[in-house]
């Protein structure tokens, strides 16, 4: 019989505890991890210098709103770790003394997987664990690993469901290693117009190989958080599933797939419209069954899309880009308790599409 060489008592302890931190009841997470080229398109469509300093003030009037009551975490890009206040105070520290847990987007992007049509495999594994300790020291105290898989007649294949299993696995031993809880990312994209059937059924291998994997390489899953798609019916389909159809799919899947370890699964919010994101969130936790998960968001343009939309890079629109932000926050965050009215809470950009054909970061 084989044996194996695990966490640390006292490490263990330091991710269970983070993890459970993050799905406190009632809370989510901000996921303001956008790529310099990603956030130069959000702010081309409102008007704004895609500049370094812009970027460093729209991220400064997120980071400085009341976050505490329904954010647990946000997500960080690389350069945002280095940033600071006009008062010269980093990010990270300002978070952290409001309650927040700072966390880190640490892969780096999709590349073409070899020997597959047209799909893709992450990278950024070669010095992660270094850079998790680097990130650790700043301050941060989470990771966010994003693979994707696409839906079509013929697609995912075997190869992509198992590479990009094997790299989330591998990506998680390394931040577990430096102290940091890893977010296990994914994303079956909703490109296409496949039925909800379909994305249940690629959704389960998918989420199945992901926990064969993480076992393979010992992961302490205590200690980490699924951040899944929705199931959903492609958005190119005929017919958009209802929130009760995208519920009862959704707790399927992971029912079928996700041990009870997990302390929490924080849903992507995969291109729906702030409100529709919302509204299926919300029915997930209404659902009747078996959930020993939390089951909450880490969302970015659901969070997102009315505060920018208020901001348009304008000192004088601070404010109200602040209270667009927090109430979407509330939103999900009574949605995480299955406590939201569709509607009650109305946003500048709440039923527009988000949806980015083959999103990348």
């Amino acid at each position: 019989m084989a044996h194996f060489q695990y966490l640390s008592q006292e490490l263990q302890d330091e991710l269970r505890n983070t993890a459970n931190a993050i799905v406190a009841s009632g809370k989510g997470i901000l996921a303001a991890d956008e790529s310099t080229p990603t956030i130069g398109k959000r702010f081309s469509a409102i008007g704004v210098e895609p500049s370094a300093e812009n970027c460093r003030k729209y991220r400064q009037l997120l980071f400085k709103a009341d976050l505490s009551t329904y954010i647990s975490g946000v997500i960080f890009f690389d350069e945002t770790t280095r940033q600071a206040t006009d008062d010269g105070v980093q990010f990270p520290e300002l978070l952290a003394k409001k309650g927040v847990i700072p966390g880190i987007k640490v892969d780096r992007g999709v590349v073409p997987l070899q020997g597959s049509p047209d799909e893709t495999t992450t990278q950024g594994l070669d010095d992660l664990t270094k850079r998790c300790l680097e990130y650790k020291k700043a301050g941060c105290r989470f990771a966010k690993w994003r693979s994707v898989l696409k839906i079509t007649n013929d697609l995912p294949s075997e190869l992509a469901i198992q590479e990009n299993a094997h790299v989330l696995a591998r990506y998680a031993v390394c931040c577990q290693q430096a102290g940091i809880v890893p977010i296990v990312e994914p994303e079956v994209l909703p490109d296409g117009d496949h039925d909800i059937v379909r994305c249940q059924q690629v959704s389960e291998k998918v989420f199945a190989a992901v926990y064969k994997a993480l076992s393979d390489h010992n992961v302490f899953l205590e200690g980490t958080l699924l951040k899944p798609n929705m199931i959903t019916a492609g958005m190119s389909a005929k017919t958009r599933s209802t929130p009760q159809e995208v519920a009862k799919a959704t707790v399927t899947a992971l029912q079928r797939t996700v041990p009870a370890a997990v302390p929490g699964i924080v849903f992507l919010s995969g291109g729906q419209s702030e409100e529709e994101a919302t509204v299926n969130l919300n029915a997930i936790n209404q659902y009747p069954g078996k959930k020993p998960w939390v089951l909450t968001f880490s969302f970015g343009r659901a969070l997102q899309a009315s505060a920018q939309k208020a901001w348009a890079g304008k000192v004088e629109n601070e404010k109200a880009s602040q209270d667009e932000m927090l109430k979407r926050a509330k939103a999900n965050a009574l949605a995480s308790l299955g406590k939201y009215d569709a509607g009650s809470i109305g946003s500048a950009a709440g039923d527009s599409s988000l949806f980015v054909a083959n999103h990348a970061y």
